[in-house]
């Protein structure tokens, strides 16, 4: 095995090598410029980008003209909100979303909040999910859009993203949602389930960093965007810039990957989570599975551990990289907002920790992981113990 042993999948993944070795051409002689097409070099790089397109839209149902490309599923969701409200071009839109949503959603809703518009927060259960029939009482007439994230990335819950969207369809309401967590890993069919606007990226599917996909329906109903960034009007004049053509042509292949080996890569996954979430509750006392026991991603494992300090977890455990929750909120030190919302207590939070599993996760490395937990959390159980009986007897 390597050390450390990688279980924080769900924060990144590492370039699967098929599809480094499909980039590295367009990093090296394949360099063109797709808008050049004077050349065959921008020809060349034209149809990779092609190529790409219609496996992303093969992988979630859609039509190749509804692919557009952004920087990160962060861009594709900034795009999706404030380019459809502002297209809009109306006062006081309402918007409903949930209390768990990825920042980029919730710090963007906030941001709209600044002009007038309203927005209303779903509370979630204990597991995470919503309640449909709260989602049905906060629609109100001025209701345009609805945002709700598929899958969270914390605790892995996947929320009932078919009922939501019949219920968006029906009230002739726009439906997006942040599935950054969820395609490749869940099968996502966005006629299917009524899906309008969808949001990812290429880092949490084994494809590159800086690549990031929004999809957005063409027709009943079609959905008009205005542009955030102006230039050029490449990608149908909704995101102008010089296309990242290698990292197009990692997300395309790593999506074509996620599509023939989804079903596979998924029940071998979730036999993995499910052994390491049983083995934790056995073996571990005071230990507390955060989301949905059994409508979670195969990839999330959340526990909370009473009398537990979570980042003297982490340094007991130095062979194992894992995180305390989201990696773009760890910096802000702040209490996960998404533990808070499903009623964990103080305590409990700051003894949270999430494990990432992912598709070169071995067998070793699981068994490694859950000795290692159980060592780990008992050892420093018993110190503080031990510390405490010392400050007793002073």
């Amino acid at each position: 095995m390597k050390f450390p042993i990688y279980f924080d999948y769900n924060s990144t993944t590492p370039i699967d090598p098929l599809v480094l070795e499909e980039m590295m051409p367009y990093l090296t002689e394949k360099f063109g410029n797709p808008s050049s097409r004077t050349h065959s070099y921008g020809l060349e790089a034209e149809i990779a980008v092609d190529i790409a397109r219609k496996r992303i839209a093969d992988l979630i149902g859609a039509s190749v003209e509804e692919i557009i490309f952004t920087g990160t599923a962060t861009e594709s969701i900034n795009l999706a909100i404030k380019g459809f409200i502002e297209a809009l071009n109306e006062d006081n839109i309402h918007i409903v979303t949930t209390k768990i949503e990825h920042s980029a959603v919730l710090n963007t809703c906030k941001y709209i909040e600044q002009f007038g518009h309203k927005v209303t927060y779903l509370n979630v259960d204990n597991s995470g999910l919503i309640d449909i029939e709260e989602l049905k009482s906060s629609i109100k007439s001025n209701t345009r859009l609805v945002t709700i994230q598929t899958a969270n990335n914390e605790i892995g819950t996947i929320q009932p993203i078919s009922e939501i969207g019949e219920i968006c369809r029906e009230n002739k309401i726009v439906f997006h949602t942040d599935a950054s967590q969820a395609v490749g890993k869940i099968p996502i069919n966005v006629d299917e389930l009524n899906i309008d606007m969808l949001s990812f990226s290429g880092h949490k599917i084994y494809g590159p960093k800086g690549i990031g996909v929004l999809f957005i329906r063409k027709k009943k109903p079609t959905i008009k965007i205005k542009e955030q960034i102006h230039g050029g009007g490449q990608e149908r004049n909704l995101r102008s810039g010089t296309l990242n053509v290698p990292a197009i042509v990692g997300i395309g292949k790593a999506c074509e990957i996620c599509n023939k080996e989804l079903y596979k890569e998924s029940l071998r996954l979730t036999v993995y989570r499910d052994r390491i979430i049983n083995n934790i509750k056995a073996r571990i006392e005071n230990s507390y599975l955060n989301g949905h026991p059994t409508k979670r991603l195969s990839t999330n494992i959340n526990f909370s551990f009473k009398n537990i300090d979570n980042v003297q977890l982490l340094r007991e455990m130095k062979d194992i990289a894992c995180s305390t929750g989201s990696a773009c909120s760890s910096e802000s030190g702040e209490p996960s907002h998404t533990l808070i919302a499903i009623g964990r207590s103080p305590e409990l939070i700051r003894g949270s920790v999430r494990f990432g599993l992912g598709r070169f996760n071995t067998d070793e490395e699981i068994e490694y992981l859950i000795k290692n937990i159980v060592k780990s959390v008992s050892e420093l159980r018993q110190r503080a113990g031990f510390l405490d009986e010392i400050y007793t007897r002073l």
